[in-house]
């Protein structure tokens, strides 16, 4: 087969397009035919030899990659039967293989794709789909809502977009770029506003005609968070997910006493209740794109393309969750 390796932390010329033996499954495990597989933030970090949240940096030589859907062609000892030729989607936790033409994972980590959804779609669910029901458990929306959502045109931030309209909410998209904020705005906000321009606060404030923000889901951080939290009314909520604009592996949320709250790791999970709580989110994102409600945007990549897909993730150049296709 071939895969994607990294033998060497740095940019992402690193990342090699090149032959590998194929896997195989162990006691328990399956292999995955790959169709789609997902690029995340992380992988970047880890590509450069940051750690982040991963229990430590990857082993070199390593073949990133952590989400994967596909077909399951091969089966390890004890793994049930009836797995072998069903469209799967799967998690792979921290352990790489995902950039590949084949992957091996547990058996335990595998959803059925439900009908009508295809692989791309499958993917943007496991990961970002099942962070963004995990955000939502902080937020209670309905009518009376206003939701502002920076960051609108990335794969979380579509996927809160579309939740809480068909929640009922008065949503405010924010983008960089015209192009952006275009998507934004045809994905349901009621006002699409470009960040990056001065004074948008006041379009905002214009547009809402005296209405405050009732919440806030930022990814972002920095100046964006500062000029969202001012949009607020009393007891808004200041839902706090990431600071991509200080960097996955540099600087501080912006945090506010009595208004932000962190909600990712521990707090999320203790949310989401079960045996497994990210199954748990896993499961309730899959059903929402199953019915409907939430559409992941996605941006492709050939396989062998890697390379452009970070650089593009990297310079912000990327609309919803991007996935490598072998």
């Amino acid at each position: 087969m071939h895969a994607i390796r990294l033998h060497a932390f740095g940019p992402a010329e690193n990342l090699v397009y090149e032959p590998v033996e194929d896997p195989e499954p162990g006691p328990g495990q399956v292999r995955i035919a790959v169709r789609a597989a997902g690029v995340h933030l992380l992988d970047t970090a880890l590509r450069e030899g940051h750690q982040g949240p991963a229990p430590a940096p990857p082993v070199l030589p390593t073949v990133p990659g952590r989400e994967v859907a596909g077909v399951v062609d091969a089966l390890g000892a004890g793994t049930p039967g009836d797995w072998l030729g069903k469209r799967v989607v799967a998690h792979l936790g921290f352990a790489p293989g995902g950039y590949a033409e084949l992957a091996v994972t547990d058996a335990a980590r595998l959803h059925e794709i439900p009908g009508g959804l295809d692989f791309a779609a499958a993917v943007a669910m496991i990961g970002t789909g099942r962070t963004a029901m995990g955000i939502l458990q902080f937020a209670e929306l309905g009518p009376d809502s206003v939701a502002v959502v920076p960051a609108a045109a990335g794969g979380i931030g579509t996927l809160l977009v579309q939740y809480a309209k068909h929640a009922g909410a008065t949503v405010i998209g924010l983008a960089g770029g015209p192009e952006k904020t275009a998507r934004v705005a045809a994905n349901g906000a009621d006002l699409a506003v470009d960040y990056t321009a001065p004074g948008w606060p006041e379009k905002v404030r214009a547009h809402l005609g005296g209405r405050a923000a009732t919440v806030v889901f930022d990814g972002v951080g920095g100046d964006a968070a500062r000029a969202c939290v001012a949009l607020l009314g009393p007891g808004g909520k200041h839902l706090v997910f990431g600071w991509s604009a200080a960097g996955l592996h540099d600087g501080e949320p912006y945090l506010v006493d009595g208004v932000s709250e962190q909600v990712l790791g521990p707090v999320m999970l203790g949310r989401a209740g079960g045996p497994d709580p990210l199954r748990t989110l896993e499961l309730r994102a899959l059903a929402e794109a199953a019915a409907g409600r939430l559409v992941p945007a996605v941006q492709r990549f050939p396989l062998s393309e890697a390379a452009a897909a970070h650089r593009a993730l990297e310079g912000r150049r990327t609309t919803g969750k991007v996935i490598l296709e072998p």
